[in-house]
């Protein structure tokens, strides 16, 4: 991601329970741990292609329903299959996925793909929860992420990145050759994997000489690397030469979730179809970022709430969209500094249909009625704009397309004005029928920000559907007869038309149905309110019956539609319905709820009975359906017994410094002294006249990112300006001795690299610093995270940490000798000096088995207090609280990283700024949602202290003095 081009948007989702589905795939269930240790077994090959206007799979037209989904900011192998299940069973049929350089490579030549790095892994997990991958490897990927997705030690190059800089090609090449080979036997056309397309690059917009030589650089790299599946882009139709299918990005929402209710036109998009290719939208809106001192993701997810997915995504159908990707489907966290600053925050929620917390939204549900309509209609693939007559109300907009081959006609309604709250009534010309809906005293009704795609002339399996004003969710032949599901707003008219050659038996099952025959021309006309649900079997002479489903809104949601070898399966009742399959006339589900449940099944295949998660469940093929039970309650711990210390020996004159690095490269900036993430802290000495008034740094800490100063181990201020005076109060100095200038840089992550300008080269830390009223010089030394770029916790990996005198002792993790520190309790009260202090509890988790409890650790402390917090749960940064910026309070950590059966170490570090001091508000853990569930959740490793890694601590007063160690050259 995930900035567009002006003007689509700025640069830089009364239900009882979400239900999902899972629709397991054609691509095999064999699971793999890691293709590099163990070869996939021989299946067969695939061709995917592309026509003028959709994907091929072995010729076959396929539309592409996809969302965005980063497997590194979600550090669960586990979690990846929960949240892909998801997915798959909320209609998406692909997902896209950024694979992040940065978070694999700690140094050139180093890099990473094991634990929560193996991407081997994330790829058969797709290929066995049968969802295809759209692989976007870059080398460039923005997604608000610390430099794009560059790698820390990339940004010293002297060549300009995303160009044909030797340098950087040098290093891309690196990178690909890395990630290349592990996508390529992950094809579908290898019949390996599901990778279906490859993105070259990334909004990359240079139409220049060397930008096509740049991009050309990438495909035939990517060619040689042994990538056969289509090279996509989304580049504003730059590079059509270059590559296969060139894409669009689009967010018509914009980025500004403080005016939630206000809505931005709805764009037709059909003029970006290029010739020969279908019309991608490689990223459309699914939510918005939210930035330091924003809003907060609940108002970006009431910004681009279900009302407007349904709008807009119906609308890009309108335009003849066939592959459509939304950014984002999940978001997940950026724990650790992975999060670029000038866009985001520790939560990339992002108002996703799947909460940060990896909880279910009505924008799920939106999302699923659309994603199964779109893989049910077979003849959206190929598409016409269609002129017709408008509406009979002015206010409202219709767009129609027809299918060329088979007549299938959309139309899609809604109000002119997309902020239009009005409830409007208005008739249709449909088809051949001049007036729709023809029952007299019946209308079609939108309401609000409503929008409708109707369906006409269309075969629908065995039957010929004329026209219908509900919408269709899904439909298929299950078994002897055929399953149609349609829905519309509660309480709103329906009208449904088939045609039959001879008058087909009527039965209404359950609900109040009006019907009328005309055996002129074998019509058959449904009319019904939209209520509940509405059942009604139709059974033609000797044809293949129907079963129609009506449904208002909500009913719709609580059916969820399963793909097996041995046909579809139509069920509802739980929270999530995660897997079907047939066994000896089983039929086996497996699933979650969050509360009590009736379970009921629709299948074609004969089955003599159901399992639930391994338990029989009787009576779930009849019309009682049969008792799913909800989880149990969940008790959690308070978190006490903290433990407290003060911890800023670096700003102390006589702290020992020799060991840090020197200053030594005409550049203050830490990143040319391998270190990428997280504090910096520098200690520079001179000897002073006297006659020093002030002391002018300059510093480049990202949004929100502070830098604080000491001389002579008095406190001087902090300030996140570019340039500031610090003024040095009577008495400070020491004329003709050395004195010592302290500065802990507080930084943020870097800067993306969107306009490929080099943005992301912005340097972090201290820039340049002098004294005023004197030009004596500084000697500098600097330290960052312990080892820098040779990483002495390669499982958290270069992102975690950086050098705080706590992260480099090993303060953050489990283990870590904290018996002689002083207790506490929280909200804590003290007045400490500015610096920083550690804060550490422990609790022991037992959650009950078989369900899962997604939880956090939620903050609240007086707003007036000035700090930052660094979060470390289990050693791992859970993320940066700023106290008095936000908007985040709530951390959400994900399960594997929590021990939910097991010991866990709370450790925070807080930088204070004020005289408020040091004392840390109240830290409570908080659940967020309590589901029974199949999955089983493992920790993932993560390395406790050790005395041989992060040396034994210093007694507590030599913290806080040190020994004086050798001057730096000046």
């Amino acid at each position: 991601m995930s900035m567009p081009l002006p003007p689509m948007g700025s640069i830089a989702r009364g239900v009882t329970v979400a239900l999902t589905a899972l629709a397991l795939g054609s691509f095999g269930l064999t699971a793999a741990e890691s293709a590099q240790t163990r070869p996939h077994a021989a299946e067969p090959t695939h061709t995917v292609g592309h026509d003028n206007t959709a994907l091929t799979i072995d010729g076959k037209p396929l539309s592409i329903w996809s969302g965005e989904f980063h497997y590194w900011r979600l550090p669960s192998p586990d979690a990846w299959r929960d949240v892909l299940q998801k997915m798959k069973a909320g209609g998406f049929n692909a997902t896209s996925i950024y694979f992040d350089w940065d978070f694999h490579s700690p140094k050139p030549g180093v890099y990473d793909f094991k634990g929560i790095r193996d991407v081997d892994k994330l790829l058969d997990i797709a290929k066995e929860v049968g969802i295809y991958v759209i692989a976007r490897p870059g080398p460039y990927i923005n997604a608000e992420t610390d430099g794009g997705g560059f790698p820390g030690w990339l940004l010293t190059q002297k060549g300009k990145a995303r160009s044909t800089a030797p340098d950087y090609l040098a290093a891309a090449d690196e990178w690909l050759s890395r990630i290349d080979p592990i996508l390529a036997r992950h094809q579908l056309t290898n019949g390996t994997g599901t990778i279906i397309a490859y993105q070259v690059e990334n909004e990359y917009y240079q139409n220049t000489d060397d930008g096509h030589a740049y991009i050309q650089h990438l495909v035939d790299k990517a060619r040689a690397d042994g990538i056969t599946v289509p090279l996509t882009g989304n580049h504003y139709g730059l590079f059509t030469k270059e590559l296969d299918i060139e894409g669009y990005d689009a967010y018509p929402q914009g980025f500004n979730c403080s005016s939630p209710d206000k809505w931005q036109d709805l764009p037709d998009l059909s003029g970006e179809k290029k010739p020969g290719e279908p019309l991608f939208l490689a990223e459309f809106q699914g939510g918005a970022f939210d930035p330091w001192g924003g809003p907060g993701y609940d108002k970006c997810r009431q910004l681009t709430n279900g009302d407007f997915e349904k709008a807009a995504y119906e609308n890009n159908i309108a335009s003849g969209a066939t592959m459509q990707n939304f950014y984002m489907a999940y978001g997940g966290t950026s724990w650790g500094w992975l999060a670029s600053p000038e866009s985001v925050y520790s939560s990339y929620d992002y108002g996703a249909s799947i909460r940060e917390d990896r909880q279910l939204t009505e924008k799920y549900l939106v999302n699923k009625r659309l994603g199964y309509m779109v893989q049910s209609v077979a003849p959206l693939t190929k598409t016409e704009k269609a002129t017709v007559a408008a509406p009979e109300n002015s206010a409202l907009l219709r767009r129609d397309r027809r299918n060329p081959d088979n007549g299938t006609g959309i139309t899609v309604v809604r109000h002119k004005d997309v902020d239009d709250k009005a409830e409007d009534t208005t008739h249709l010309a449909l088809g051949d029928y001049p007036s729709v809906p023809q029952e007299p005293g019946t209308a079609l009704t939108i309401d609000g920000r409503d929008s409708k795609l109707l369906l006409s002339d269309y075969a629908m399996d065995h039957q010929q559907l004329r026209y219908s004003t509900s919408e269709l969710m899904t439909h298929g032949t299950f078994g002897p007869r055929d399953v149609a599901l349609l829905y519309g707003r509660h309480g709103q008219d329906g009208e449904t038309v088939l045609r039959y050659a001879d008058r087909p038996e009527v039965q209404v099952i359950s609900g109040r149905v009006k019907q009328t025959w005309d055996p002129a021309s074998g019509d058959l006309r449904l009319n019904y309110r939209h209520d509940g649900l509405t059942q009604v079997r139709i059974t033609p002479p000797g044809s293949t019956p129907l079963l129609l489903l009506l449904a208002d809104d909500a009913t719709a949601d609580t059916y969820w539609r399963l793909d097996t070898p041995q046909g579809p399966v139509l069920a509802s009742g739980p929270e999530l319905l995660r897997t079907s399959a047939y066994g000896d006339g089983v039929l086996k589900l497996t699933g979650d709820t969050d509360k009590a449940a009736n379970l009921h099944v629709v299948t074609g295949t004969p089955a003599t009975s159901v399992t639930w998660n391994g338990r029989p469940a009787n009576g779930a093929l009849d019309s009682t359906g049969t008792p799913l039970a909800g989880p149990g309650p969940v008790t959690l711990p308070t978190l006490g017994s903290w433990k407290y210390h003060a911890e800023t020996p670096e700003a102390q004159p006589g702290f020992d410094d020799a060991a840090w690095r020197a200053a030594d490269k005409q550049t203050l900036s830490a990143d040319n002294y391998g270190f990428h993430a997280g504090s910096i802290w520098y200690r520079g000495h001179f000897t002073a006249t006297g006659a020093e008034t002030a002391v002018k740094a300059d510093a480049t800490t990202g949004r929100g990112g502070r830098y604080l100063a000491w001389l002579n181990g008095t406190y001087l201020g902090s300030s996140d300006d570019a340039t500031h005076h610090f003024g040095i109060p009577s008495g400070t100095l020491k004329p003709g001795k050395d004195n010592v200038l302290a500065v802990l840089s507080a930084n943020t992550a870097h800067q993306q690299d969107w306009s490929a300008d080099d943005s992301h080269k912005e340097p972090r830390g201290l820039t340049g610093a002098s004294l005023v009223g004197s030009a004596e010089q500084i000697g500098w030394r600097l330290q960052g995270a312990l080892g820098g770029e040779d990483l002495v916790d390669p499982v958290r990996g270069p992102l975690n940490t950086g050098g705080l005198y706590g992260e480099r002792h090993g303060m953050h993790l489990p283990g870590y000798p904290d018996g002689a520190w002083q207790s506490v309790s929280l909200p804590n009260s003290r007045k400490g000096a500015p610096g920083v202090s550690w804060y550490r509890t422990t609790f022991d988790l037992d959650l009950p088995k078989g369900q899962d409890v997604p939880l956090g650790l939620t903050f609240k402390d007086d707003k007036a207090k000035h700090y930052r917090a660094l979060v470390y749960v289990n050693g791992w940064m859970a993320g940066l609280y700023v106290n008095d910026l936000g908007p985040q309070t709530t951390f959400p950590v994900q399960p594997g990283m929590l021990r939910t059966h097991g010991h866990n170490t709370v450790a925070i570090a807080m930088i204070s700024e004020d005289a408020n001091g040091d004392g840390l508000g109240d830290v409570s853990l908080e659940a967020y949602g309590n589901h029974t569930t199949p999955l089983h959740y493992r920790d993932i490793a993560s390395p406790g202290w050790s005395a041989a890694v992060y040396r034994a601590p210093r007694a507590t007063a030599d913290m806080r003095t040190g020994s004086r160690g050798a001057r730096p050259a000046r």
